[in-house]
């Protein structure tokens, strides 16, 4: 839908302008045989690789896909194993989709630069650019080469053989960044075709679906912040006898030492029957505990 085009496009300017904080404040070519390569491919694979993860991490549907799976309530369903496995096959594909937007944004941005495309691969470029003596063994020539992406390590005479390594590395880089988005729109393209023709509905019955499921979430996520605030709410009022908010509160109620010591501390959902759970010490306590204990009145006035 159009929230998930401008999510995308948001997190894509993000990744561009990150990138480019990045290389202006960070990377520095160390133009050595042996580490310009690790540095360029940390430099250009390591962020993807964090990119990617916190993708995966902030998107609701892969907790809602990882959740609950060792519960024993869930041993009791038994669905169309077929039907299960292409739901959780569609739900990776999409989640998958929209994790990789910010790392593929990153390694078209990062190749298009060419930086750090120019520090990993300059000691590999072939003889012919060099420059060199040819007389040079090929450690001193890969060393020659390893210094060209920093202009003041290379001496006058080559610096003519230096501008045409770079100009060869950088077009490699481009060429290779412009290929990494034509084949991302073209897979995007084409799995779009493919989902609508294979979706059981028409243009528009597809779109008032997405709409549903959409305004479904907003309500649902409305109701259950009303719902556990109302719920939470008689916990509270049983403990300190009176509702947050009220205008005319009559008397307080005085929890004693051990209600204290009672809902305070740490816990883990704990389970109470086949079908519910405590949520907290405090609803543990609540569900437990008698209405009693002592009362204050309070000066108030209404």
């Amino acid at each position: 839908g159009k929230e998930a085009v401008i999510a995308n496009a948001v997190i894509a300017m993000l990744t561009i302008g990150g990138q480019q904080l990045f290389s202006f404040f960070t990377f520095s070519c160390p133009c050595h045989v042996g580490q310009n390569l690790i540095y360029g491919l940390a430099f250009l694979g390591v962020p993807a690789l964090i990119l990617l993860v916190v993708g995966y991490a902030l998107n609701n549907q892969t907790w809602r896909l990882v959740t609950g799976k060792s519960s024993p309530l869930q041993k009791d369903a038994t669905p169309n194993r077929l039907l299960h496995c292409k739901l959780i096959c569609f739900t990776l594909c999409s989640i998958t989709g929209r994790a990789l937007v910010a790392p593929v944004t990153w390694l078209a941005v990062t190749l298009i630069n060419g930086s750090y495309y120019v520090c990993g691969m300059s000691e590999y470029v072939s003889e012919h650019y060099d420059g060199a003596n040819p007389n040079v063994t090929a450690s001193e020539r890969r060393k020659i080469l390893a210094a060209f992406p920093c202009s003041q390590l290379v001496p006058p005479e080559l610096a003519r053989a230096r501008d045409e390594v770079i100009l060869l590395l950088r077009y490699q880089s481009q060429v290779a960044g412009w290929l990494l988005i034509a084949v991302v729109v073209i897979t995007v393209f084409l799995s779009y075709c493919l989902a609508s023709c294979f979706s059981p509905l028409s243009f528009l019955h597809f779109r008032y679906w997405s709409n549903y499921v959409h305004n479904e979430q907003e309500l649902f996520d409305e109701a259950t912040d009303q719902h556990s605030r109302l719920y939470a709410m008689q916990h509270i009022r049983k403990f300190f006898g009176f509702v947050p908010g009220s205008e005319n509160v009559k008397e307080i109620r005085i929890p004693s030492l051990r209600e204290w010591q009672a809902i305070s501390g740490l816990a883990f959902l704990k389970q109470v029957d086949e079908e519910h759970y405590d949520y907290s010490l405090l609803h543990d306590w609540a569900l437990k505990e008698p209405v009693d204990g002592k009362y204050l009145k309070t000066d108030e006035d209404p």
